[in-house]
């Protein structure tokens, strides 16, 4: 939250360029299953037109304070993914809804899934 009796430095909450960051960790970590399916989620859907860098970038930085706070990088990635596909009529969010709760019925893991 902002302090109002500070003037508007023409800076949004999530624009954090200039800012002392700390140390920056440069050990490498493997991605998870997930977080790689995001990715080329936006790599295809980009390539097919479905939305632009501006696109996604928007999203972003429309997200409230706590959300971006609070969410994982690839969180954010994959909700902005889904906003810009919902707005690109790929899918509805009744849609989405209804192959969420087919997804969820096969159970809350993989060895779940593939036992039936």
């Amino acid at each position: 939250m902002t302090d109002q009796s500070e003037p508007f430095s023409g800076r949004r909450w999530h624009d954090m360029g200039g800012d002392a960051a700390g140390e920056i960790p440069t050990d490498q970590h493997d991605f998870s299953l997930w977080e790689k399916r995001v990715d080329a989620l936006m790599i295809i859907a980009s390539g097919k037109g479905h939305f632009t860098v501006d696109g996604l970038r928007r999203v972003l930085e429309d997200m409230g304070e706590d959300a971006f706070e609070t969410m994982t990088y690839y969180e954010r990635w994959i909700m902005s993914v889904n906003q810009n596909l919902i707005e690109a009529g790929v899918y509805s969010t009744s849609e989405l809804a209804q192959r969420m709760t087919e997804v969820a019925a096969r159970g809350a893991t993989y060895g779940e899934a593939a036992s039936e």
